[in-house]
């Protein structure tokens, strides 16, 4: 077996841009670092808004072949060179937002065999065993169907891959603390006459905010905050940036966390807030 970096960290997203949104600042920091960062997304976007005029004719495949290539755009200006689709390109597309009657499309990743979709996770866990793997809460932080099926998949993946030889010592959830998001806000709103977007977004604008006693983690991406605003550019499609706030289709501005935050949810919760996703894993374990 080919050596493996002495930290490993997955992520599972849902759509392309979804792990710059969330990870950016915490991906570029430990792929500076040396660890290997492995990202799956499991959809390519297919059904997402375009924002630029002139890209407004991309849809369905063609949009979501365009939405690989701003993936691999960001995943450069992140440092990662291992990034992947969920059992490989094309094999779920995107179930649209909760509700829609793109749901019930028999390829979208919504409608998925559960163990079939995380056995496509399975086999990446076992070629890169990650010591840490990051996704969503139970309701895929805001609710749509895509978010909530990455979330399902991504740890039944994790039980998967335990039987079948490899544990992942820590599982965590993305997080903002709630006084972080509200002050954060404060400043958009004081800041808002001088952005291009057409107003404030709101705090239920954020995905997976929570009390401030759920946050376990906290990454402190300051060094790391220019890469993930240049991640964030490079999915034109989806977003607009002016730092350190963005927009999405919906123009409603929101705040660009540099610091990222995180809610353990396998391992033994630790006593004070963490700021390291590897903090208390034996690295030396070879794998």
């Amino acid at each position: 077996m080919t050596e493996l970096p002495a930290r490993r960290l997955l992520l599972v997203h849902a759509h392309p841009d979804d792990e710059s949104i969330n990870n950016g600042a915490t991906m570029a920091a430990y792929a500076a670092e040396g660890a290997r960062v492995t990202l799956v997304t499991c959809t390519l976007g297919e059904l997402g808004e375009v924002i630029p005029p002139e890209l407004a004719h991309l849809t369905g495949a063609a949009l979501g072949e365009y939405r690989l290539g701003e993936l691999t755009a960001a995943m450069r200006e992140l440092g990662v060179e291992d990034f992947r689709l969920l059992g490989g390109a094309g094999r779920y597309t995107d179930s649209g937002m909760m509700g829609l009657p793109d749901n019930d499309d028999p390829a979208c990743f919504w409608q998925a065999d559960l163990d079939r979709a995380a056995g496509h996770l399975v086999e990446v866990i076992l070629q890169t065993r990650p010591q840490v793997l990051v996704t969503y809460d139970e309701n895929g932080g805001y609710g749509h169907p895509d978010h909530i099926q990455a979330h399902r998949v991504a740890m039944r993946a994790v039980e998967l891959a335990a039987d079948a030889g490899w544990r992942i010592p820590k599982v965590y959830w993305n997080r903002v603390p709630r006084p972080v998001a509200d002050a954060a806000f404060a400043r958009l709103r004081d800041d808002l006459p001088g952005l291009p977007f057409a107003k404030a977004g709101a705090l239920a604008d954020v995905p997976g905010v929570v009390d401030e006693e759920r946050i376990t983690t906290a990454i402190d991406g300051t060094a790391h905050a220019a890469a993930k605003a240049a991640a964030m550019r490079a999915h034109a499609t989806q977003i607009e940036v002016a730092e350190p706030y963005f927009a999405l289709s919906n123009e409603l501005a929101q705040p660009v966390f540099a610091t990222e935050y995180y809610e353990l949810a396998n391992g033994e919760r630790p006593q004070t807030r963490e700021t390291d996703l590897f903090a208390g894993v034996d690295i030396e374990v070879a794998p």
